[in-house]
């Protein structure tokens, strides 16, 4: 039996399956000049989701000078103590500094954002001061350094920020903008041939014939791809045959970094992927021990990684989550993320799967007594997305004989940014 063989007949963890799946990724380190992901230049405005690949230093101390943090007045903290009565020599604004210092006695009016003038260390609020004429008088006395922020207090000048690899979100954005950056480098999109294969797929709007189904999978597939970050070549629908098929793994093989398909990857008559995967690359692996998705198939093109979904929209969609994302995001530098796990006890017994992990769709939410409860939809086909839209969680039902019993606890994993 061919290492190939053995291979597609074993059912890898998904555990195992990730690994092997993210070791396929040649690493940011590899001294192949081809191992280094492409760099652009891309302004502010279009920067949310792209991932940066340099690390932001930052030019500037923020604040730039010590300012207010309140309206008010500035003065010497010692003077709080000293003197019954302060003279206001003058007023400071955010961006209109007061051109001046200040000595013993004296105090300037100042406003939220301002920068202290010389002299100054401790700003009163106004609320603790009475005014008499160009004198104030202090209902309390302030801490010296109280209500400054201080120079650099948030970023200090060449503090790093934000490193190669992160995903920039809108606070990013407005981050680089307190530095005064106008524009950043981030990763080149990776490019992601995308097909369905099955003569019974119609699109979304043609009227159906007697065994045909719409093509759902490519829609959520590309929207996803797209919040990833990616450029998507859409090929469409393939039917089942084999030279079409053919033509389009070598197609999307020369055009794309990773190849993506749906459909055609259990065993059936008009299944060619593994036989196309062999000929055209190289078959890692096809079966995996999670419920749904089990047949899912991952291996290499000539040019290009090359997944192959399961035809089931349920199925595609927790394989796309669980494996071609986290290696997506490893092929564009991206720092790894770390799904957020909760536990929750279980309002109904739920069968398991024997062989399989489990990800059934649920509800979870809080108890009221600190914890979480979780109550699995009634309808867990492969085939079903509506549970999809109306659950909030997966439960990881381990593979076991014995049911989850009621008020059991067990593992969640709420639906992220990519599922939402």
């Amino acid at each position: 039996m061919s290492s190939n063989d053995t291979r597609q007949k074993t059912l890898l963890s998904l555990a195992d399956a990730r690994q092997r799946m993210l070791g396929a990724v040649r690493p940011l380190s590899a001294n192949e000049p081809a191992s280094e992901p492409t760099k652009e230049t891309v302004p502010l405005d279009d920067l949310p989701g792209r991932i940066l690949a340099e690390d932001i230093v930052s030019p500037l101390n923020s604040p730039p000078a010590d300012n207010s943090a309140m309206d008010g007045y500035a003065l010497r903290g010692r003077d709080a103590i000293e003197y019954t009565r302060l003279q206001v020599v003058g007023k400071a604004m955010a961006g209109e500094p007061f051109d001046g210092s200040v000595e013993a006695g004296q105090a300037i009016r100042i406003m939220t954002g301002a920068s202290l003038s010389e002299g100054a260390d401790t700003v009163v609020m106004q609320e603790n001061v009475s005014r008499e004429g160009d004198q104030i008088v202090l209902s309390r006395i302030p801490k010296t350094g109280e209500n400054v922020r201080q120079a650099g207090e948030d970023i200090c000048l060449g503090e790093i920020l934000l490193t190669a690899g992160h995903r920039l979100g809108p606070v990013d954005i407005g981050l680089l903008a307190t530095l005064g950056l106008a524009e950043v480098a981030v990763v080149a999109p990776i490019k992601v041939a995308l097909f369905a294969s099955g003569d019974e797929l119609r699109a979304p709007g043609q009227a159906l014939g007697p065994g045909d189904i719409y093509d759902s999978n490519r829609y959520f597939l590309k929207a996803m791809l797209t919040r990833l970050g990616c450029q998507v070549i859409d090929l469409g629908v393939i039917p089942d045959d084999l030279e079409q098929l053919r033509e389009a793994y070598q197609l999307a093989d020369e055009q794309a970094d990773a190849v993506l398909t749906c459909g055609g990857a259990s065993v059936g008559e008009a299944d060619y992927a593994q036989q196309l995967l062999g000929e055209l690359g190289q078959v890692d692996f096809w079966k995996v021990a999670i419920k749904p998705g089990k047949p899912f198939m991952f291996g290499q093109l000539r040019n290009s990684m090359f997944f192959g979904l399961p035809g089931n929209p349920v199925s595609a969609l927790v394989t796309f989550h669980q494996l071609v994302l986290p290696t997506l995001q490893a092929m564009q530098g991206a720092q790894p993320e770390q799904p957020l796990k909760l536990t929750a006890r279980s309002t109904q017994e739920i069968r398991r799967n024997r062989q399989r992990l489990d990800f059934q769709r649920g509800v979870y939410k809080a108890d009221g007594q600190g914890g979480f409860e979780v109550s699995p939809d009634s309808q867990q086909s492969s085939g079903a997305l509506g549970p999809m839209s109306r659950c909030n969680c997966f439960i990881l039902l381990t593979a076991g004989e014995s049911p989850l019993q009621v008020g059991e606890a067990v593992e969640i994993l709420p639906f992220d940014n990519w599922l939402q």
